[in-house]
């Protein structure tokens, strides 16, 4: 796996002739000013101290503190983190699926990794960590609201992923995986339920010979720090389903569920 990360990561940072570590020098120059508490708790996280703090700063940073009119030019809200994060944590869950479920096929492999990284589950793993306390917020910022947040929580513990990844490389993300997501009690239970309705309307339409499912957002309402999106799923230019949250993909998944919901409903009244 480490071969093939470095190769991966090789292809990508080096595309515009820069190497990972410029970047994260040109992208992370500010002082860290994390509290001493935090920077024992991200180094019991980890398993050994951090080279750059700028980036376990920043992936701690939600974006209300950016918000603010006083912090908005000196800091980095999470928000980039978390897409690197997201992507990095996906790619860790599919080689660890792949490996340790062979018999399984692609769409079961798709529906675990789904019930693994979607927000909730994360939100989940980052409660029983206690990221929410270590969060850097802005001051006219609900603060308790936030910490509890599933969103806010998703976020930061992908942010955090991708920090590691940037700082310590791929194994030690992969170590960190292990030990807070595949080694939680909670991990089997995640895994055995029944909550991933996107999969379960592709698998629909393939059964049916239809086109995918299609998403796409309709309504964005909140102040910029606290965003709500509306998405609409559609198939064959018919609507199947709505649904509101504070994260797109979240989203996505309701207008799922409402949509499979319609169409059991609509099969039932047929039977």
């Amino acid at each position: 796996m480490e071969q093939f990360w470095h190769r991966l990561t090789s292809l990508a940072f080096h595309r515009s002739g820069e190497r990972k570590d410029d970047l994260e020098n040109r992208s992370y120059e500010s002082n860290t000013t994390l509290p001493p508490e935090t920077v024992a708790y991200l180094q019991q996280l980890i398993g050994e101290p951090g080279n750059n703090p700028q980036l376990y700063q920043t992936a701690l940073t939600h974006r209300s503190l950016v918000h603010n009119p006083a912090t908005a030019d000196l800091i980095e809200s999470n928000q980039r983190l978390e897409f690197l994060g997201d992507s990095v944590l996906g790619m860790l869950i599919s080689e660890y699926l792949f490996q340790h479920f062979p018999a399984s096929a692609e769409g079961e492999l798709s529906s675990n990794r789904a019930k693994i990284v979607n927000s909730k589950s994360l939100a989940g793993f980052a409660r029983s960590l206690g990221l929410g306390q270590h969060l850097l917020l802005g001051e006219s910022a609900d603060h308790h609201k936030i910490r509890i947040s599933e969103s806010a929580l998703a976020d930061a513990f992908e942010s955090l992923i991708g920090a590691i990844y940037l700082d310590k490389g791929i194994q030690t993300a992969f170590d960190f995986v292990i030990r807070h997501i595949i080694q939680h009690p909670n991990y089997k239970t995640i895994v055995a339920a029944e909550h991933n309705y996107k999969s379960r309307l592709i698998e629909y339409t393939q059964l049916n010979h239809l086109p995918p499912p299609l998403y796409t957002v309709i309504t964005e309402t909140g102040a910029e720090h606290e965003k709500s999106f509306t998405v609409a799923v559609t198939c064959t230019g018919q609507l199947l389903g709505t649904g509101t949250a504070q994260r797109k993909k979240d989203a996505e998944q309701l207008a799922a569920r409402e949509a499979m919901e319609k169409i059991t409903a609509g099969q039932s009244s047929e039977s």
